[in-house]
C-alpha cells in the first residue's frame, strides 16, 4: 500500500481539496518512517517543501484509526507567531477529523486551556516557555494531560541548537515523559541542517530509540540572487568613490528627497521595494530602528505614503502582530524592516523580495532569510546590501578590507558549492542551564533529598557531561545564597532567594533578556550598554571607546578608562559567532581570482579593489603582515571561538617571549599589535607554546567572570570560569590552524 493509499480520508480530502497532483518526495519519505517504523524522525527539505503535513498526514492517521485517551501529539515551536499561524494549518488539516488542535501560550485565554485541561486530547502546539510553566505549575495534571503521548513534533529545530533553549526543550520533553510515564516518538523538521546525523543524535536522546533522516535529493532550483557596495560616506581625498551602477541596480541619486547624509544603501532599498511586498533583514534591532527611521524619512521627504513596518524582538506583540496581519493583505504593497524574528516560517503572505543589509552571520540565517521569499512558485529572491565606511586616507591595511562584502560571498559560496551550513555546537557546559532545571525541578516537586535531586536533574541526558562534584558545588553555592534551603529532616527545598526568581514569569524562559549596565569613568556617567564583555575588552560609548575595568552585576555598572582603537565584534552564546569554515571561505575569495555572477557593478569594483591591494601586502601568501615599523597585522581566518581562544594564547602565553603590546582586535578578523621580533620568530614562540599542555583555565584573565548566559549570575564563579573555558575556548582548532601556518601560508 502507498503512502497516499495509508493516509485517513481525511488527509486524502485535504489534498483534493488543495489540488495536490503529487505527493512531495519528503512526504513519501516521512510517511514511510512513521507508518513503518517506531523510530524517532527528522525531516530536513527545503523551505515551503511540505515538512509540516508531510509529519501530520502519518500523525492524524494514526491517532484517528487509534483515538489517544489524552494529548496525542505535542507541537513545540519557537515562537508564538509560528504557533498561531500552523495552528490555522493544523485546524484546516484535521477540520474533518475528531481531532481538535488547542495552542498554549500567553496570549491563549484562560479558558480554553482550563477546557484542555478538562478533557486533554488531540494535538497541543506550545512554546518551550509554556511547556517549563505547565510542568512547574500544573505538576499533578501531567499524567492525565500526557498520559498517552504518542509524538512530539519539534518545528524550526534548527533554530533550538545554539544556546541553552535548545537543551532545555530537550530536558521538558524528558520530564515530562519521566512525570507522564510516556516514551512518545520524536520528530524533527528543519530546512537547514548543517550536521543531520549529529542533529538526530540530539533528537534521540533518551528516548532509546533511533533517528531515522531520510535522504531527499533537493531539486535544482533557481535563485535571484544579487550583491552590491556603497560607501555610507563620500570617500576620502584619493579614494574611488562609489562607481555609477547599471540601470537596474538602482543606486538612489542624491536629491533635495534623500534624508540629511544619507547612506546610499537605504536608498537603493528605498526605491526597489517601492510596489513590491518585502523584507528587510538587519543584524541588530538598533540597527533595525534606525533603517527603518531613515526609510520612512524617505517617504516623507518625498511626499509619499509611509510603506515601512518595523518587526523586532523588543517590540509588544501586539505591534509585531499588526506587521504580520498587514503583511498578509496581498493587495497592498509594504515593506517590513525586521531582524531574526520574520527569519522563521511565519506565513506573511506572498513576499516577492528580501533585502539582507550587511552579511548575516549565518549561512542558516541566510537560507531561512532567503526561503521567505520565492513561495507560490516564484524563485527566491535576495539582494544584499552591503555598506562600508570609506577608508581614512591614512589607515592601515587591515582597516581598508571590505569585511561585510567579503563574508556575505563566502557565505553565499558556501553554501552554493558544498551545501554547507553550521552544524550544531554541542561542546559547552550548560550550567546556567543547570541551575535553572535544579529550580525548576525543586520548586515542582517540593521537598527532595539532595540525592534524589541530583538523580532527576542529572539524569536528564543532556546533562550528560557534568560530573557530581559540579553538582555539588552548586548545590553548596545555592545553600549559601538561600535559593535553596535545607529542611529539619535534611531534604531541600526553594529558598526565599529562589522564591524571588521562579515566580517571576521571565523564570519560563533561560534567554537572557536585555538588561543595561550604566558606563562610568572615574568622574561621570556616559550612558548605559546592554550585557557588557568581560574586563579588559573594549566598548563604543559617547563617540569614544573605552576598556573595562571593572563590572559590578549587582549593580549594573561598568567602569571604563578612555583608550584609542578600534572596537572588536562582541562574542558570545549567540548568533554573532562565526564558523571558522566561513572565515577560511572568506580568505578564498580575496585570494582567488574567480568572479561571481551576482555581484553588481559597485561590488565588483570593490572586490577587485581588495584584491589588488591584499596581494600588494601580501595577503595572498602570508597571514602575518608588517604594515611599518613594529606594526604588525595577523590574519589567522578563525572563527569567533578559535579566534578568542588565540588571542588569549598570545596575550597570555607569547607576550612575554615576543614583547608583544598594543593589542587590537577586529574580532574575528584580524589582530593588531606592535612587536620587534620578526615573523619566523612569531610562529617558532606560538608553535612551541602550543606544543605544550594547555588547560582553558590558564586562558582566562585575572578578575575575569564571563557571564553570558541568563543565569550565570548565580553560579559559583568557578563553573562560570569552568563554563567558558571548557566549553567556549577552542584550543584544539588554534592547534590545527597552527600547523596550516607552518607549512605554507606563515
Amino acid at each position: 500500500m502507498g503512502v497516499f493509499d495509508r493516509y485517513a480520508p481525511a488527509a486524502r480530502e485535504y489534498i483534493y481539496r488543495n489540488n495536490w497532483e503529487e505527493l512531495r518526495a519528503i512526504q513519501v519519505a516521512a510517511g514511510d518512517v512513521i507508518f513503518n517504523s517506531d523510530e524517532n524522525a527528522l525531516l530536513t527539505a527545503s523551505t515551503a517543501a511540505g515538512k509540516t503535513e508531510a509529519a501530520f498526514f502519518p500523525i492524524i492517521t494514526l491517532l484517528t484509526e487509534n483515538p489517544p485517551s489524552s494529548i496525542g501529539c505535542l507541537y513545540i515551536g519557537p515562537l508564538k507567531a509560528l504557533i498561531n499561524d500552523q495552528f490555522l494549518r493544523l485546524y484546516d488539516l484535521c477540520d474533518e477529523t475528531d481531532i481538535p488542535v488547542w495552542r498554549w501560550h500567553g496570549d491563549v485565554a484562560q479558558n480554553r486551556k482550563h477546557k484542555l485541561m478538562k478533557k486533554p486530547s488531540g494535538i497541543l502546539q506550545i512554546t518551550p516557555e509554556s511547556l517549563e510553566a505547565i510542568l512547574l505549575h500544573k505538576h499533578s495534571a501531567i499524567p492525565k494531560m500526557f498520559g498517552d503521548l504518542r509524538f512530539i513534533v519539534i518545528d524550526e529545530i534548527h533554530s533550538l541548537l545554539r544556546g541553552d533553549r535548545g537543551g532545555q526543550t530537550l530536558c521538558l520533553i524528558e520530564r515530562l515523559g519521566k512525570l507522564a510515564g510516556v516514551n512518545p516518538r520524536r520528530i524533527g523538521l528543519s530546512a537547514t541542517i548543517g550536521d543531520p546525523e549529529k542533529t538526530g543524535e540530539l533528537l534521540s536522546m533518551g528516548t532509546g530509540r533511533r533517528t531515522i533522516i531520510p535522504k531527499i535529493k533537493a531539486p535544482g532550483m533557481k535563485w535571484r540572487l544579487s550583491m552590491e557596495h556603497f560607501y555610507i560616506d563620500p570617500p576620502k581625498t584619493g579614494e574611488e568613490p562609489n562607481p555609477s551602477p547599471p540601470a537596474d541596480s538602482g543606486d538612489m541619486e542624491k536629491t533635495d528627497h534623500a534624508p540629511e547624509n544619507a547612506d546610499p544603501g537605504l536608498g537603493y532599498i528605498f526605491e526597489h521595494t517601492r510596489g513590491k511586498k518585502c523584507l528587510v533583514f538587519s543584524n541588530s534591532r538598533e540597527e533595525c530602528e534606525a533603517v527603518t527611521s531613515t526609510l520612512r524619512e524617505y517617504c516623507e521627504r518625498r511626499g509619499e505614503p509611509d510603506r515601512f513596518l518595523i518587526h523586532h524582538g523588543n517590540l509588544s506583540a501586539s505591534y509585531r502582530e499588526t506587521a504580520e496581519e498587514a503583511m498578509k493583505d496581498d493587495n497592498i504593497c509594504l515593506t517590513t524592516v525586521t531582524t531574526s524574528t520574520l527569519e522563521l516560517g511565519i506565513d506573511i503572505g506572498r513576499l516577492e523580495r528580501a533585502f539582507q543589509i550587511d552579511a548575516p552571520w549565518t549561512v542558516s540565517s541566510f537560507l531561512q532569510r532567503m526561503g521567505r521569499t520565492g513561495r507560490r512558485g516564484q524563485p527566491p529572491e535576495m539582494r544584499f546590501v552591503m555598506r562600508e565606511d570609506a577608508p581614512e586616507p591614512r589607515a592601515l591595511f587591515a582597516e581598508t578590507i571590505p569585511w561585510k562584502l567579503l563574508q556575505g560571498i563566502a557565505i553565499v559560496q558556501l553554501y552554493m558549492e558544498d551545501r554547507w551550513v553550521e552544524p550544531p555546537r554541542l561542546e559547552r557546559l550548560p550550567y546556567s542551564l543547570l541551575y535553572h532545571q535544579t529550580m525548576a525541578t525543586l520548586a515542582s516537586s517540593g521537598e527532595i533529598s539532595p540525592r534524589a535531586l541530583a538523580e532527576r536533574v542529572l539524569g536528564l541526558s543532556y546533562f550528560r557531561g557534568i560530573s557530581q562534584d559540579d553538582y555539588k558545588t552548586l548545590l553548596r553555592h545555592l545553600l549559601e545564597m538561600d535559593h535553596i534551603q535545607r529542611t529539619e529532616k535534611g531534604g531541600l527545598i526553594v529558598g526565599l532567594g529562589g522564591e524571588k526568581i521562579i515566580n517571576s514569569y521571565k523564570f519560563y524562559g533561560v534567554f537572557k533578556e536585555n538588561e543595561e549596565y550604566t558606563v562610568r569613568d572615574e568622574t561621570r556617567e556616559m550612558g548605559t550598554i546592554v550585557s557588557p564583555p568581560p574586563i579588559g575588552e573594549k566598548i563604543a560609548i559617547a563617540g569614544h571607546v573605552w576598556i573595562v575595568l571593572d563590572v559590578d552585576h549587582k549593580r549594573h555598572t561598568v567602569y571604563c578608562e578612555q583608550v584609542k582603537g578600534t572596537i572588536p565584534a562582541y562574542f558570545g552564546l549567540c548568533a554573532g559567532d562565526i564558523h571558522t569554515r566561513i572565515l577560511e571561505r572568506m580568505a578564498g575569495v580575496l585570494r582567488e581570482e574567480k568572479t561571481y555572477p551576482y555581484l553588481l557593478k559597485n561590488a565588483v569594483v570593490r572586490l577587485e579593489q581588495s584584491r589588488k591591494e591584499a596581494r600588494m601586502a601580501g595577503l595572498d601568501r602570508n597571514v602575518l603582515i608588517n604594515v611599518g615599523g613594529n606594526v604588525w597585522h595577523f590574519f589567522p581566518w578563525l572563527g569567533t571561538y578559535p579566534f578568542v581562544t588565540l588571542e588569549r594564547i598570545l596575550k597570555i602565553k607569547c607576550k612575554e617571549r615576543l614583547d608583544l603590546r598594543n593589542f587590537d582586535s577586529a574580532r574575528p578578523f584580524y589582530l593588531q599589535f606592535n612587536m620587534d621580533a620578526d615573523a619566523k620568530d612569531f610562529f617558532r614562540v606560538l608553535k612551541e607554546e602550543l606544543a605544550k599542555p594547555i588547560d582553558p583555565l590558564e586562558l582566562i584573565y585575572p578578575k575575569e567572570l564571563p557571564l553570558f548566559d541568563k543565569y550565570d549570575e548565580f553560579l559559583p564563579p568557578e563553573l562560570v570560569v569552568k563554563g567558558f573555558a571548557r566549553g567556549v575556548l577552542d584550543i584544539d582548532a588554534v592547534r590545527n590552524a597552527s600547523e596550516k601556518w607552518s607549512q605554507g601560508l606563515n
